[in-house]
């Protein structure tokens, strides 16, 4: 639990982003947008979720456009949001699960943003999603193992990231806070690299 002086010293001590956002990457349920959106209060950045700005900009739900129009419109209009988010002022950015899996996005994020893969275990992240039964990639017969082949085909690509934090069932507070050390740590060591 973080407690009132954590996040007293949290704020107080902002960290020098050099003008990168944080850019959360990890499958769905890994908490990118509850944890995305703490992490931005404690920093005083504004938070972005990928999927709402698409669905903003497309007046059409994720499901909607996966129906619509299938994954590969799907996930080449997820890479221009993106990288139109990742151009604009420091945020908290939470990417959709598919997203960091489009090279160009990733290298993009490289540049503009500080990477951080929310990592989670197969039954943390299947006790979540099934709380939102309207994830087009889980409209199988078998859901948990639909997940589980894209743990082993993502999590590799995730772990590119610049930060790994395990994401769990403890306070969204406990995670953005190690979030913010691991992105200090990180800052400081690139600092001394220079």
């Amino acid at each position: 639990m973080t407690s009132t002086a954590d996040k007293t010293r949290l704020k107080a001590a902002p960290l020098e982003l050099h003008g990168r956002s944080i850019a959360l990457v990890g499958l769905m349920g890994a908490g990118k947008t509850t944890i995305g959106r703490k992490l931005a209060q404690i920093l005083g950045l504004p938070f972005v979720d990928s999927d709402a700005e698409i669905e903003r900009v497309s007046r059409m739900t994720v499901s909607e456009l996966f129906a619509a129009y299938g994954e590969p419109e799907f996930r080449a209009l997820e890479a221009r949001v993106v990288a139109r988010i990742a151009e604009e002022e420091p945020r908290v950015i939470g990417t959709g699960g598919g997203a960091y899996m489009n090279e160009a996005t990733r290298e993009l994020l490289r540049e503009r943003a500080y990477t951080v893969w929310l990592k989670a275990d197969l039954d943390l992240l299947m006790e979540r999603v099934s709380k939102r039964p309207t994830r087009p990639l889980l409209q199988a017969a078998d859901p948990r193992a639909v997940m589980r082949e894209l743990m082993d085909h993502r999590y590799p690509i995730y772990a590119q990231a610049d930060l790994t934090v395990q994401s769990r069932n403890a306070r969204r507070e406990t995670i953005a806070a190690e979030i913010v050390s691991a992105l200090r740590q990180k800052i400081e060591k690139d600092r001394q690299a220079r």
